[in-house]
């Protein structure tokens, strides 16, 4: 049965999620970039996010975009991410609409969340990340453009 023609009806709750980007830990961007611009991929934007100690690069992959992570202190999520697993995938990340409600209903159903309130993230958002106990073993990161934004 070909079920592409079928028409989706998410709840209204789910309308406006999108797959954002897909967080790939790295060792050094210096290092990581130059295999992905082979591939023909262009930096978006890179930026030091100093709250989370990384220094990260949004590659264009159409809507949904890569972001690498380079750990900028030892005790950084990403350098322990590094240490434990090594190099790889590390996040996948949802766009989401009126994260603090949707964190408020997260937390109230019981979700292990990592984040009860948004915090500043890369690429002008305010973000937040459920447990992976929570999605099945994936840390998963929720993100909204920061008020008065655009993206």
């Amino acid at each position: 049965m070909n079920t592409s023609a079928l028409p989706i009806h998410l709840p209204t709750e789910l309308q406006g999620f999108r797959l954002d980007h897909i967080g790939v830990a790295v060792q050094s961007l210096e290092a990581a970039l130059p295999f992905y611009q082979l591939l023909g991929l262009q930096v978006l934007k890179s930026e030091e996010v100093p709250s989370e100690k990384v220094k990260v690069a949004f590659l264009n992959t159409g809507e949904c975009h890569l972001e690498l992570l380079e750990p900028t202190s030892p005790d950084s999520p990403i350098a322990k991410s590094l240490e434990k697993r090594g190099p790889g995938i590390h996040h996948l990340c949802l766009k989401v609409q009126n994260l603090p409600e949707l964190l408020q209903k997260l937390d109230a159903a019981g979700i292990q969340l990592i984040d009860k309130v948004p915090k500043p993230g890369a690429d002008n958002k305010r973000v937040a990340f459920v447990h992976p106990k929570a999605t099945g073993g994936i840390l998963l990161e929720l993100s909204e453009p920061l008020p008065g934004d655009s993206a």
